[in-house]
Formats: structure tokens, sequence, C-alpha cells
């Protein structure tokens, strides 16, 4: 059976996309932990993060590097926290998350994120990284 990533992924089920490329994509979590929270999700559907390929591997750092700096801009914060945690989805993702301290990046504040909210946190995303030249974010 397909991960919900994958049903995303084929338009299945709605996701708000920051990013789209051959090998992967990003999208907000509608359970943020804080907001910003984006998930960069390889294509291909592989469970755990360490049987990545490591071309893979490498583009999915890539591409959540260039939306970290992203998030930067649109989410200013101490740094950009960088989580493979696995546990909830069996599909390899990044969780980057704007944060201020380590307690930024406790799952205990996630909570279901308001549609409309998600919708705008989205472009202001894209926009940034459009601005930095990333068509990618071109949705």
């Amino acid at each position: 059976m397909a991960s919900v990533f994958t049903l995303i992924m084929e338009g299945k089920i709605p996701g708000n996309f920051v990013w789209k490329d051959d090998k992967a994509v990003a999208i907000l979590t509608i359970q943020p932990i804080r907001q910003g929270h984006v998930l960069v999700i390889p294509r291909e559907e592989i469970d755990q993060w360490s049987d990545l390929p490591v071309a893979l591997a490498e583009h999915v750092m890539q591409v959540s590097h260039k939306i970290a700096n992203g998030l930067k801009v649109a989410y200013p914060a101490t740094r950009v926290g960088l989580m493979i945690a696995g546990l909830e989805v069996p599909h390899t993702h990044v969780h980057l998350v704007p944060m201020d301290s380590m307690n930024d990046l406790s799952f205990a504040f996630a909570k279901n994120a308001d549609a409309a909210v998600l919708k705008q946190t989205a472009e202001k995303i894209r926009s940034v990284l459009q601005q930095q030249g990333h068509a990618e974010a071109s949705i």
C-alpha cells in the first residue's frame, strides 16, 4: 500500500507543496511543531533513510539545505533544525523546523494546523525560494 506521502505526491490527498523536482518534494506537515515546519521527501518510497541510495540521500540533503536557507528568511529563528525520525510514516522524510531552542524540536508541541494558515505559510516559503532563484518552488 502506498504511503500517505506517495498519495499526496500523486494528488490523491491534498498537500501544501513548497518544492517539487524529479527526485524529491517538500510539503508542510499538517501537524507542525512550529510555523514553517517542512518535510522533504524523496519521491521513491523507501522506509528508512539509511536505505536510500547515496545519490538520492545527497539530493534530499541538498534540497533540505536550500529550503532551510529559505526558511531563515521566511521565518527568522536562531537555527533551522533538521530531524529524521521516521517512525510516524514508513517513507523517509526530513523535518525542517525553525527553532530558537532545543525544546522547539519536540513533537509534544505538534498540533493540527488550520488549512488557511498552511496555505499562507506555503505561499510565503515558495515566494522566498523563488526570490532565491529556485524554480522548483514555482508550483
